[in-house]
């Protein structure tokens, strides 16, 4: 059974995520405060954390960042206007993924189980022989899940992980935002969704800039995103270990 912590203040809102959740086989707990939720991430063992932008002590974009250094559980913000800076600034420090309140608890399972299956897909990886990708001045090795930029270490978080992995497997040629979508988020794409943009902005601030080409990733507009900075083809060469 699944185990998931919802950080909201909403005590009528986390009983019925509470009581849905627990009909779909998962086991759904709640806190109503960042400190209470923050305690919960260091002493429990959770496939999923649904936190909540407004809390009464602090804001959880604060929790957020206190509580992604300590585990790389998904987590979903709740974000009660669908806010767009919102959704940027919490995809910007490490959120996998957000929805705006209200919401169907049916979409909200459904991000659930996304969210859970590609964390628990990418745990069998680590257990898998694998081979690093090479493009360029990047490596990236799916079954450590580390990338490395010129042989220095870069964070990024499980969504940015995914694009990169797409985009550098397909270097070179264009990868639709359906695809991205589909792939990396497990959603079809929505005509007002926003966030593909907001991890790609990520990605190349956090690839820095390149030798060779003024922007690794570059935007077809309307139609995707192509990774630039290639000089040959796609290389798998042994896994990076330290």
């Amino acid at each position: 059974m699944y185990g998931i912590l919802m950080i909201d203040d909403d005590t009528e809102l986390c009983a019925m995520v509470e009581e849905y959740f627990q009909g779909e086989g998962m086991c759904a707990q709640s806190r109503h405060t960042c400190e209470a939720g923050l305690r919960a991430v260091q002493d429990g063992v959770w496939d999923l954390i649904l936190l909540d932008v407004c809390l009464p002590d602090r804001s959880g974009f604060e929790l957020l960042s206190e509580v992604r250094p300590l585990t790389a559980t998904p987590l979903l913000m709740l974000t009660a206007r669908g806010d767009t800076m919102d959704k940027v600034v919490g995809l910007e420090m490490g959120a996998d993924d957000y929805m705006a309140k209200p919401f169907h608890l049916r979409e909200l399972l459904a991000r659930a189980r996304a969210l859970i299956r590609r964390s628990r897909m990418r745990q069998d990886a680590l257990r898998q022989p694998e081979r690093v990708l090479l493009v360029g001045d990047v490596a990236l090795c799916a079954r450590t899940r580390t990338v490395q930029v010129a042989g220095a270490p870069v964070q990024l978080t499980t969504v940015e992980f995914h694009m990169l992995e797409l985009l550098l497997a397909s270097a070179g040629d264009l990868v639709s935002r359906e695809r991205i979508s589909l792939v990396a988020l497990n959603r079809e794409l929505s005509p007002f969704d926003r966030s593909i943009d907001v991890h790609i902005s990520n990605l190349r601030r956090k690839l820095g800039p390149s030798p060779r080409t003024e922007s690794r990733i570059v935007t077809v507009r309307g139609a995707g995103y192509i990774y630039v900075d290639v000089e040959t083809p796609p290389q798998q060469t042994a896994c990076i270990t330290n």
